[in-house]
């Protein structure tokens, strides 16, 4: 299998055209929020509190200033114009518009979405989607799931949608939205009602076509607009977009209004429109005949249909969304069905290709569904940091405290762009380390838009000028893992494999900037000038004890993991300059340059000759972070988490001639070997070849190697059914606590939804499995038996006698982690847990959903339930983890 054969499918003749920028099919997509409110962008409070600045009750009648949301929508590339569902079901005090979920102060374990909903396929250029979404009979318990999460605390579970029993005896609707873009701007959608139960059961479904507002705020005032074009078709007029038409079959009415604030109902102030953006509620609900326009015009519309379906029945829905300039005369459902088919074939066709063909048909479903909803996961994110702050000609001057709170020093920032987001509703918005994971599984579907991910992330308008990279909307400022140089190489090989081309453009383009973030880290990060790294909760938000970005007063951290990812990202800069080098030979001084300093940092952390400085702890076999008191002296912190074994990641093997090849480096590091042996003592595999003939560049040893194996592989510590434990099972029973400047701090081993606050009790670290390192782990355990072979071999589990070698070891936790999602002996999954209602409907347990992260001792999913950002990484355990260590380092 190559991605050339994927390139000859009528998909891969598409991302041709995509990637040559010509033919527009990237120009629509499934770039809508699942939500916008409760977002940093549009809060204008004066302490920062966004998600009581503009909450879900106001979403339906607010307009947005920045970013639209819908329920399965899409939208162009410019979010100029939107398409979503809204649903009525008879009862509901509102239309269902959005997903709704509870806010980071309603929620047991913080915000979280209580929807169901699934991306079931996409094919890269979108030109095929599918989305289902679970709609009750009975009146949506808005209330119910507010007050009852709220009044539980942290260590009860969360209190679900389907606990409420609205699902029960199958009275819901499968709500199913198909795409199928007959030309890259001739979109046909299929929405597809079903009733399970066992009643008649009336619905008002309202295809949805609106502007985002982009005139009320002063800077632009013209407004495009939508209008009625004969008895069942919209036309929408924009001066950038063009002219479309949406096309409704057999609609009962069309409805328009404006997307504007209706600050009557909000805010008890009379509105400047007389028709505003909640109107179709009004009109609805209500039966408020005089809420919509009765010229058939405005800038928001609906066609209406009011249906009753019988049980088991279905009703079908079928529009068409086209550019004028490509629309047909005649029918414009004709060959609708035809079309549909074809493009469906098309993306069959595209996953034989991209799959290999020995994955099981359950393997298959899971791969497929993940890289769905890492497409269905792109975004556009509009963000204008100077604007934000100094506010709109046409609103209010925002609170002066503004200027001195969230992303101020971020005025250059200027993002309208599509993104890959880690979640569409609990996290809509880029994360920088997040998305590097994204890019590795991308690059197997498409490897353009993976390559121009990572190059955003570092342009100017990004990138800080001092070389940061920005993390995430709630405070550009925090510290991500340094991520981008590895998830860089790792897109480059995997196009250049399958592709047969090596984009040395973009790899040369990413290097250059990242000279620039390797020296905001050492300027930055590095307190003491002694190559130990800071850096805050680095993506591993309540992992420690304490909170690592906010210290007591008088204390310095010198972190394992925040030294370790410092290590990779030199390790990554050195090979990809050595690969630069084939071509440029002005590329081995710098080469030369991140070698040394690789050593330099490994040394600082793990030195023979100065064992007393180092981060290994030999007692333990481990390594940990070390905390300088505010008297000068250090001690470890013996929490036994995923820092200690961050050291790993990043290793290669590579064949001890590769350097030969490259005479100026080669002389440069023959000098380093010779002169300074006190550095090159701690680092003797980077020197000496190993069983298999191949050095490592890695700073872990033999010795310490064999211990923290011992650890990682032992059941009763890191090793869970289903991967690696992100903290010990030993800390269930033996919790750290800490007792600094009068304070006690404690590490417990949770392996589920958080026990504390620590940053909003949102996410958890402390004993769940998380899919981003468990990678890198088993990513260093291939390159640990490239250079070892079958000399080292070790106890699977610890304590079995099983003993394996490495590349089987990976293989192994590869499968745990597989387990996840796969059908057990019982035909259940791991990943729901133990509801019945998943594990057992044959409408629910196909809906696989890739949750942030997982159970430590179960399996089950926890926190943001659509995170195929990195969970997507899954589609890569199932097609194989890369073997070739050219993939890391050999130029090749």
């Amino acid at each position: 299998m190559t991605l050339a054969t994927i390139f000859d499918s009528a998909e891969g003749a598409r991302l041709k055209l995509s990637a040559a920028r010509m033919g527009r099919w990237n120009r629509w997509g499934p770039f809508l929020a699942e939500r916008a409110w409760g977002t940093v962008r549009e809060d204008y409070s004066p302490d920062g509190s966004a998600w009581d600045y503009f909450p879900h009750e106001q979403a339906h009648a607010r307009a947005y200033r920045w970013n639209e949301d819908g329920l399965g929508g899409i939208c162009d590339r410019h979010q100029y114009l939107c398409f979503a569902l809204s649903l009525w079901n008879g009862k509901d005090p509102i239309l269902k518009e959005r997903a709704f979920g509870l806010t980071g102060t309603e929620g047991n374990h913080g915000e979280d979405v209580k929807e169901y909903y699934s991306y079931l396929d996409s094919t890269p250029t979108h030109s095929y989607m599918r989305f289902v979404y679970k709609y009750p009979h009975a009146e949506f318990p808005y209330e119910r799931l507010r007050t009852e999460n709220k009044a539980r605390g942290r260590e009860q579970p969360e209190y679900e949608l389907a606990d409420t029993g609205i699902f029960d005896a199958g009275r819901y609707f499968d709500v199913g939205i198909e795409y199928a873009k007959a030309g890259a701007e001739d979109i046909l959608i299929r929405i597809t009602v079903t009733n399970h139960g066992s009643e008649s059961a009336p619905i008002h479904v309202l295809p949805t076509i609106w502007f985002r507002n982009s005139w009320s705020w002063g800077w632009d005032e013209r407004r495009p607009t939508l209008e009625k074009s004969g008895d069942r078709s919209i036309a929408a007029s924009h001066w950038e977009l063009g002219d479309y038409v949406l096309h409704g079959e057999n609609s009962d009415t069309l409805l328009f209004t404006d997307n504007e604030t209706n600050f009557d109902c909000l805010f008890g102030v009379k509105s400047g429109h007389a028709f505003c953006k909640d109107a179709f509620h009004d009109y609805v609900i209500r039966n408020n005949k005089a809420a919509v326009n009765p010229a058939n015009r405005g800038t928001k519309a609906a066609a209406h249909y009011f249906r009753d379906i019988a049980p088991g029945k279905q009703l079908v829905i079928r529009l068409r969304l086209s550019a004028r300039s490509a629309l047909a005369t005649g029918d414009p459902f004709a060959s609708f069905d035809q079309a549909f088919a074809q493009r469906k074939a098309e993306a069959d066709e595209f996953y034989k290709c991209v799959l290999p063909a020995t994955l099981d048909e359950d393997s298959r479903l899971i791969a497929r569904q993940a890289f769905g909803g890492m497409l269905w996961s792109k975004q556009y994110y509009h963000y204008v940091v100077q604007d934000w702050l100094q506010g709109d000609p046409a609103q209010p001057v925002p609170p002066e405290q503004r200027k001195s709170g969230r992303n101020r020093d971020w005025t250059h920032l200027f993002a309208r762009d599509v993104i890959s987001m880690p979640d569409k509703w609990e996290f809509p918005w880029f994360a920088s380390w997040d998305l590097g994971f994204h890019c590795i599984a991308l690059a197997h579907v498409d490897p353009q838009f993976a390559k121009e991910q990572i190059l955003l992330m570092l342009r100017e308008w990004y990138m800080h000028p001092s070389g940061q990279i920005p993390a995430y909307e709630w405070d550009f400022n925090s510290v991500n893992p340094p991520i981008l140089a590895l998830a860089a190489r790792g897109v480059f090989e995997i196009d250049r494999e399958r592709s047969g081309k090596a984009d040395y453009g973009f790899i040369e383009r990413v290097f250059q900037k990242l000279l620039l973030n390797f020296t905001w880290w050492v300027n930055r990060k590095d307190a003491k000038g002694n190559n130990i790294f800071h850096g805050g909760f680095l993506g591993m938000d309540n992992i420690s004890a304490f909170d690592r970005d906010r210290l007591p007063p008088g204390y310095m951290l010198g972190q394992a993991d925040g030294t370790s990812w410092m290590a990779a990202f030199a390790k990554s800069m050195l090979s990809t300059a050595l690969l630069l080098a084939e071509r440029n030979s002005a590329y081995e001084d710098l080469a030369s340059k991140f070698w040394e300093h690789y050593i330099y940092i490994a040394n600082a952390m793990n030195s023979i000759t100065s064992p007393q400085d180092s981060l290994w702890d030999a007692d333990d076999g481990f390594f940990y972070d070390h905390l300088t008191h505010p008297d000068g002296h250090r001690e470890p912190v013996r929490a036994r988490t995923m820092v200690g074994f961050v050291p790993l990641f990043g290793a290669t093997a590579v064949d001890a001639s590769t350097f030969n090849r490259f005479p100026g480096f080669h002389r440069r590091r023959q000098w380093f070997i010779d002169h300074r042996p006190d550095l090159i003592h701690s680092v003797q595999p980077m020197v000496t070849p190993g069983p298999t003939g191949k050095l490592i560049l890695g700073m872990v040893r033999e010795d310490q190697l064999r211990r923290m194996l011992a650890r990682m592989f032992d059941e009763k510590e890191f090793l869970s059914p289903f991967g690696i434990r992100a903290v010990s099972k030993y800390h269930e029973a033996h919790p750290l606590v800490l007792h600094l400047n009068g304070d006690t701090y404690r590490l417990d081993y949770e392996p589920g939804e958080s026990r504390t606050d620590l940053f909003g009790g949102n996410s958890n670290w402390r004993g769940p499995i998380w899919m981003p390192v468990n990678f890198l782990i088993l990513m260093a355990l291939k390159e640990f038996y490239a250079y070892y072979g079958d000399a080292f071999r070790v106890e699977f589990p610890t304590g079995s006698g099983n003993l394996v070698n490495l590349s089987q070891a990976a293989d192994e936790i590869a499968r745990r982690l597989c387990a996840i999602f796969k059908r057990d002996g019982q035909g259940e999954r791991a990943v729901f847990g133990k509801s019945d209602l998943f594990n057992k409907s044959s409408d629910w347990r196909d809906l696989i959903p890739f949750h942030e992260y997982f159970h430590g001792d179960t399996g089950r999913g926890c926190g943001a339930s659509h995170q195929t950002g990195w969970t997507g990484l899954i589609a890569q355990l199932l097609i194989g983890l890369p073997t070739s260590p050219r993939s890391a380092m050999d130029p090749g």
